[in-house]
């Protein structure tokens, strides 16, 4: 405990918050594996109290007695919150010890909120608030699957839930998580109705709690909680500093956040430009990569797992605004995207309409669990361009810009794989045909008309009947 005390006596003298927050982890450091358990073993929960407020008001430091009596209720929470998750590692836990774990880091949680507003925490000490939520939520989402599943038995702290933050829960009840978002949005308001000078404001913990809060509510899947969540800032945006001001990495997130709500709202064009602020942020190299232009000297082996998590959803983007294929280099670094989308991307290439629906029905958990298969299946409008190209070019005809309906039809009965069962095979409605014709001449991905009385459809002669293919 002493060891614990005189670290949190050097941050107050050093107005180091991150070095306090070091004092409020609930996972031990890699270099003294026991630190936690030799700390709950100090004590006893009857003397707990009296040995944290001796260490504190023994040290040279001069804290007010509201921000004494603070800070022994925050350690106290702790200490019995590494109690109980010592108690869920070593195995010797009852079946609700993920419900018990998560109970006793709220207490940590509130208490550190209370400090805040009753014994006036300064601004530096924000580190702490983003320890208390971050695990908050972790151990929520914990919970919410150990109270899932059947048994009641779990495996400890240490293999928390690895699924990707926007990525939506696969348990049914989400009671504990949304009990955190409820705390979590208090940590926010705390933050963004401080009015104090912006020297010594809580309004740099915004884009901080904006993204656990954007974390949280894309795992409820309530994605319109996190637009009430922009709003909120948008309208308190004259009083907070700029963003540039801001960590580096809490406006990288925030943006990757804001971009994915755009995403979600088929807003394509705002989601690139999003994501575009973010690469010049981190210095990234593959969005060259993507649009096929020259990497200036960066290697591969540069690229980050957070680019793994942005290529997710700009990979669907980029097919939707330029209507072109990414580089077959891009993907090279990620085998997990790779298995995702090459498939897709092979498919489109070859015009294969089957070859498509099996490729989205192959990996259709992962896309809808990541959020991108309506996107994806809006793809095949890029299968339909390359088939209907295909179509044309394969026409023996001495005016090359009369198509009749009937060989788009028979083109599309062997791209869905009818080949080999010819007779057997439905043709595909002419009518059809010309619905979906149409309705590639108005995403612009054909230029010409259609006949309906002759049955025809008549491209352009400009050689651009298939934009952006060369013919």
């Amino acid at each position: 405990m002493n060891r614990l005390f005189y670290t949190f006596q050097e941050a107050h003298l050093l107005f180091s918050g991150p070095l306090l927050s070091t004092t409020l982890t609930p996972i031990a450091p890699a270099s003294d594996p026991h630190a936690l358990h030799q700390l709950h073993v100090d004590t006893n929960v009857f003397s707990v109290a009296g040995d944290i407020r001796g260490c504190i008001e023994n040290s040279t430091l001069r804290l007010s007695k509201a921000e004494t009596n603070a800070w022994v209720d925050i350690y106290v929470a702790y200490w019995k919150a590494i109690g109980e998750i010592g108690r869920a590692e070593s195995g010797k836990h009852r079946d609700d010890w993920a419900v018990r774990v998560y109970e006793a880091w709220k207490e940590v949680t509130n208490f550190v909120i209370r400090g805040y507003t009753s014994a006036g925490f300064g601004a530096w000490t924000l580190p702490c608030l983003y320890v208390a939520g971050k695990y908050l939520r972790i151990f929520a989402i914990k919970a919410d699957e150990e109270r899932g599943k059947q048994n009641g038995a779990g495996g400890g702290f240490r293999e928390v839930d690895r699924l990707g933050d926007d990525i939506a829960a696969t348990f049914e009840k989400n009671e504990l998580l949304e009990d955190a978002a409820r705390v979590i949005n208090r940590i926010f308001t705390l933050c963004i109705s401080d009015r104090a000078p912006l020297e010594e404001s809580r309004k740099w913990g915004l884009y901080y709690t904006t993204n656990l809060l954007f974390k949280t509510y894309f795992k409820l899947n309530s994605i319109g909680l996190s637009k009430n969540i922009l709003r909120a800032l948008e309208s308190s945006k004259t009083d907070m500093p700029p963003m540039e001001a801001f960590p580096k990495s809490h406006t990288v997130t925030f943006k990757y956040y804001v971009g994915l709500i755009h995403f979600l709202d088929e807003d394509y064009p705002l989601h690139t430009d999003c994501v575009i602020d973010m690469q010049i942020a981190i210095k990234s190299s593959f969005l060259p990569s993507l649009f096929g232009l020259p990497t200036n000297g960066l290697a591969d082996e540069n690229l980050s797992p957070s680019d793994r998590q942005i290529l997710t959803y700009l990979l669907p983007t980029h097919l939707h605004t330029s209507r072109t294929l990414p580089t077959t280099t891009l993907l090279f670094p990620y085998p997990n995207l790779t298995s995702l989308f090459r498939p897709l991307m092979a498919s489109i290439r070859a015009a294969s309409l089957s070859s498509f629906t099996q490729a989205l029905d192959t990996s259709e958990t992962a896309f809808v669990q990541r959020r991108i298969y309506l996107a994806l299946e809006r793809a095949r409008e890029l299968v339909l361009r390359n088939l209907f190209r295909k179509v044309f070019l394969l026409g023996e005809r001495t005016e090359r810009t009369r198509v009749r309906v009937q060989e788009f039809s028979a083109g599309a009965r062997v791209s869905e794989g009818a080949v080999d069962n010819w007779e057997q095979s439905v043709a595909v409605d002419y009518d059809e045909i010309e619905c979906l014709v149409a309705g590639l001449i108005y995403k612009n991905l054909m230029k010409g008309y259609i006949s309906h009385d002759h049955r025809i459809v008549v491209l352009s002669k400009k050689g651009d009947a298939f934009p952006g293919t060369g013919v």
